[in-house]
C-alpha cells in the first residue's frame, strides 16, 4: 500500500492483452500514474526467461519501464531475480493470466512484493471453445469443410454412410474429468444439448450438473466421449494413458482443451491408428507448438487440432485486465487482496 503519494503503474502488455485495456480499466478503479509497455507476444514467442517459464524475453526493457514504478500488471512479463533486484521501489505485480508463472516467487518474498495473479479470465472462453471442438470432431466438421473448401469437391457421401456419419450430443453419454470453473460450464452447456452428462472429481463437493461418479475408471468405461478439465499436476500429469483409454468404448472420442500433458500422446494415437477411437480434437499438447513429426499429423481424417487457442477471445484479454486493475485498487486502498500468492 502507498503511503498517499500517487501510486506509478506500469502495464506491461502485448498484442493479447493490450496494454491499453490495462490502462482503461485502471482508469476505473483509483487515479493513477501509467505507463504502457507491449511486450512481443504473442507475434514473438515466449518461453524461459532466466529461472521463470513463460515470459516474453524482455528483462532489460521491463527493468527500464519499471524505474520509479510501484505497480507492475503484466501478462508474459519476466518478473525474474534480475528484475526484482533492479527495481527496488517494485511492490506489486498482478500477472493478469490463471497463474504467475512468468514470476519469481521466491525472489518476490525476499523483495517483499506482493503477487497476484488472475484465476477464471478464460473460464467461459475455454468452456465455450470445448463445447465447439467437441461438436467438430464428433460432426467430422473440419473433415468436411476441407472436403468442399480446399478441395472443391461436393462429395461428401462417405460421411453420409452408417459407419462414417457423426455422433450427436443429445441422449450421449460424456464424461467429464474435472469440475472446476471450465468443467462446470461444459457440464451446463451440455445438459442443455441433452447429453447424459458424467463427472469425476474427487475435489469437488456439493450438487453438479450430470451424474458424478465415484472412480474415473467407471466414467471411461460409461462414456462415448471424455472430456478433460483437470489441472495439470505431479498426480495428474499422464492421467489419461493406454490403460485409461482401452477403457473407453470402441468408437469413443476425446477431447483435451486444458493441458497437454493430462493425455499420453503416443497412447491416443495408437488408439487411432487401431481404430479403438473414432476421433480426438485437441487444442494443447504436451510440446508445444507441436512437433512437426508428432503422429497426430499424420491422422487429420481422425483429429481436430488447434494451436492452444482456448483462451483466445477479446473478452478473456477485457476481464483479465478488469480483475488486475481490481487488484491494485484494493492494494492502493489498503484492503485485503483477492488473489494474492505471496
Amino acid at each position: 500500500m502507498t503511503n498517499g503519494n500517487r501510486v506509478r503503474v506500469v502495464a506491461a502488455g502485448d498484442h493479447f492483452i493490450l496494454p491499453s485495456l490495462i490502462k482503461d480499466a485502471l482508469g476505473h478503479e483509483l487515479a493513477c500514474d501509467v505507463s504502457e509497455l507491449t511486450l512481443g507476444w504473442p507475434l514473438e514467442p515466449f518461453g524461459a526467461v532466466a529461472e521463470v517459464m513463460e515470459a516474453s524475453d524482455a528483462e532489460d526493457e521491463l527493468i527500464e519501464a519499471l524505474a520509479g514504478a510501484q505497480v507492475l500488471v503484466t501478462q508474459m512479463g519476466p518478473v525474474t531475480e534480475r528484475v526484482l533486484g533492479a527495481c527496488p521501489e517494485l511492490r506489486l505485480v498482478v500477472v493478469c493470466r490463471g497463474g504467475p508463472v512468468n514470476v519469481n516467487l521466491d525472489a518476490a518474498k525476499r523483495h517483499d512484493v506482493r503477487v497476484c495473479y488472475a484465476p477464471g479470465r478464460n473460464a467461459a472462453a475455454t468452456a465455450e471453445f470445448t463445447v465447439g471442438m467437441l461438436l467438430a470432431a464428433l460432426r467430422r466438421i473440419p473433415q468436411a469443410h476441407h472436403l468442399l473448401a480446399l478441395r472443391g469437391s461436393w462429395d461428401g457421401s462417405t460421411y453420409y454412410t452408417y459407419d462414417h456419419s457423426g455422433l450427436e450430443l443429445e441422449d450421449l453419454p460424456v464424461g467429464l474429468v474435472g469440475y472446476g470453473a471450465v468443467g462446470s460450464r461444459v457440464a451446463r452447456a451440455l445438459c442443455a444439448f441433452g447429453a447424459q452428462v458424467m463427472v469425476y472429481d474427487p475435489y469437488t463437493r456439493g450438487e453438479i450438473h450430470g451424474l458424478r461418479l465415484a472412480s474415473l475408471d467407471e466414467l471411461l468405461r460409461r462414456s462415448r466421449v471424455v472430456t478433460l478439465h483437470a489441472r495439470l499436476t505431479t498426480e495428474t500429469r499422464g492421467l489419461i494413458g493406454a490403460r485409461e483409454l482401452a477403457l473407453l468404448p470402441r468408437g469413443a472420442v476425446v477431447v483435451n482443451v486444458a493441458r497437454g500433458p493430462l493425455l499420453d500422446e503416443d497412447a491416443l494415437c495408437a488408439a487411432l491408428e487401431d481404430g479403438h477411437l473414432s476421433a480426438a480434437a485437441l487444442d494443447t499438447y504436451v510440446q508445444e507448438p507441436l512437433p512437426p513429426h508428432s503422429r497426430l499429423h499424420a491422422l487429420a481424417d481422425r483429429v481436430v487440432l488447434t494451436p492452444h487457442l482456448g483462451g483466445a477471445s477479446r473478452a478473456v484479454a477485457e476481464k483479465a485486465a478488469a480483475i488486475a486493475a481490481a487488484e491494485v485498487g484494493r492494494w492502493v486502498r489498503g484492503e485485503p487482496l483477492a488473489h494474492a500468492l505471496t
